[in-house]
């Protein structure tokens, strides 16, 4: 097991915004649970829950940049989940896919988009 010693007047390690993105979206990924992740990079689950609940109090304050665009329907249905039902595929930034059959209200989507950036 290798430790990692910090020595001289910064012993703390600073984390960029996209690295703690990248961290927090590995949890999740085959099975990998927080602490699996945690583990993997030499944190605490406290950190990472930390994270995730700063990330979500800057998500949940208004986004002007973010904002809905319209979609035209194509005549060929989506396939989603093995149906012939229409529906819609988001592809997020971290790589997760949200399928959205019917017309759900636009902050349901919204939060629901910024809940799935950030865990």
């Amino acid at each position: 097991m290798v430790q990692e010693i910090l020595i001289g007047v910064e012993r703390r390690r600073r984390w960029s915004d996209e690295r703690k993105l990248a961290i927090l979206a590995e949890v999740g990924v085959d099975g990998a649970s927080v602490s699996d992740v945690a583990r993997r990079h030499d944190l605490t689950r406290q950190h990472l829950y930390q994270w995730r609940s700063s990330f979500r109090q800057r998500l949940s304050s208004p986004d002007q940049s973010v904002a809905f665009v319209p979609v035209a329907s194509v005549t060929t249905p989506a396939v989603v989940s093995g149906d012939n039902a229409e529906g819609l595929a988001i592809l997020l930034r971290n790589g997760r896919c949200i399928r959205v059959t019917g017309q759900p209200a636009e902050a349901l989507l919204a939060r629901v988009i910024r809940i799935a950036e950030t865990a």
